[in-house]
């Protein structure tokens, strides 16, 4: 039986999946978020392949060890994401600062991975990552665990990374600084395909200014998310709060 605190998180995690949802960042079944196991730094939770992130509630989440194993399965015909897995796990692992992970194949989200200057910092909401975002090279669907160290490596001790050719990853020490931050990114990439599509002269501040911009949006600076969280669940509560279930 979950504690609350286990339970508390899970209803976040569920929550983050609808808001997926509700902001357009899902893939179908695919792509995944994930949150560490309250207490217990090996396990985490994770949804079933075959889920639409609309179907998410706190009950049907999974609970998987940094191996892969399911180590609770709820009662569902569906495994979960080998991708998710490789990709979560290892990050899980490596970093103690992080409680959650959310993984995207939007449409902005890849168009700007594909491009070789990748996230420019042409909007307010673009600099928050400024000199704070990774880039990880493609190499095929994340299904093999010898990438689990490059994808560690590259993502070094940021919250945002830039999967080249595939698309976007942000985590944080909660669930809501994790949406909070690929919310930013989601909007800041589409700011950027928009903008590249005017085919315009484009203005970009000075180094100092964009510097200064980021330091603003640091974690220890501000936690955004936090803040706005409780706004977030009563936005699902409103429509349908089936998630907490």
């Amino acid at each position: 039986m979950s504690t609350d605190i286990e339970q508390a998180t899970k209803v976040d995690l569920a929550a983050c999946y609808r808001l997926m949802v509700k902001y357009g960042m899902t893939d179908i079944i695919y792509n995944h978020i994930t949150a560490q196991v309250p207490g217990n730094e090996k396990l985490f939770f994770i949804n079933g392949l075959g889920l639409h992130y609309s179907e998410v509630c706190a009950s049907n989440l999974y609970t998987v060890d940094l191996e892969g194993n399911i180590v609770n399965k709820p009662d569902l015909p569906y495994g979960i994401s080998r991708a998710g897995y490789v990709i979560h796990s290892a990050i899980h692992a490596a970093r103690d600062d992080v409680r959650c992970i959310i993984h995207t194949h939007t449409r902005a989200g890849m168009a700007v991975s594909s491009l070789k200057e990748g996230l420019l910092p042409l909007t307010q909401t673009a600099m928050r990552f400024y000199e704070r975002i990774g880039y990880h090279d493609y190499e095929g669907p994340a299904v093999d665990k010898d990438e689990q160290k490059r994808l560690v490596a590259d993502l070094g001790s940021h919250n945002a990374m830039i999967l080249r050719n595939h698309g976007l990853l942000t985590c944080g020490a909660t669930v809501a600084e994790a949406f909070n931050l690929m919310l930013w990114l989601e909007t800041a990439c589409k700011a950027q395909v928009d903008t590249l599509a005017m085919g315009r002269e484009i203005i970009v501040p000075d180094e100092v200014v964009l510097n200064r911009t980021a330091r603003l949006y640091d974690p220890d600076v501000r936690q955004f998310g936090l803040l706005e969280w409780d706004a977030m669940l009563r936005l699902l509560d409103r429509d349908d709060p089936s998630y907490r279930d």
